[in-house]
């Protein structure tokens, strides 16, 4: 699960969406009705923002990244692989009538204490090789 965060008539809004990350397609693809506060506020205002969090008391495990993007309704041609990896992982959604979208980042900070504590690598969408702080 990743936490979305969405702005909206400069508010913001954060959400828990079930996702899967599609390589191929570089997107988080996610499902979720265009009705709902941030389905509303993707429409109107694609950059978002997020983060995937492991759950732990111990802070030399601490690990995850956070990271900020567009978000869009998924194309036709990316619509069968992000709805074929998003049913792979959640077997349960093939029952439900589901609107998916894609998240494609554009910069991500990992944390990673197994590197150090305060290590953290960057990348970003025009960068080819992730850059390292801490």
């Amino acid at each position: 699960m990743f936490t979305l965060a969405t702005v909206f008539e400069g508010k913001p809004w954060t959400s828990s969406c079930f996702y899967v990350y599609e390589r191929e397609l570089n997107l988080f693809v996610f499902t979720s009705d265009p009705e709902t506060n941030h389905g509303k506020h993707m429409l109107e205002q694609r950059f978002v923002a997020g983060n995937i969090a492991l759950e732990t008391r111990v802070i030399g495990k601490i690990k995850g990244i956070q990271f900020t993007g567009c978000s869009r309704l998924l194309k036709e041609d990316e619509l069968r692989a992000g709805r074929s990896a998003y049913m792979k992982r959640f077997p349960i959604s093939i029952i439900m009538d589901t609107i998916f979208w894609g998240l494609e980042p554009e910069m991500i900070k990992m944390t990673d204490n197994k590197l150090g504590f305060g290590r953290k690598l960057y990348w970003h969408k025009d960068s080819k090789t992730p850059s390292k702080s801490g």
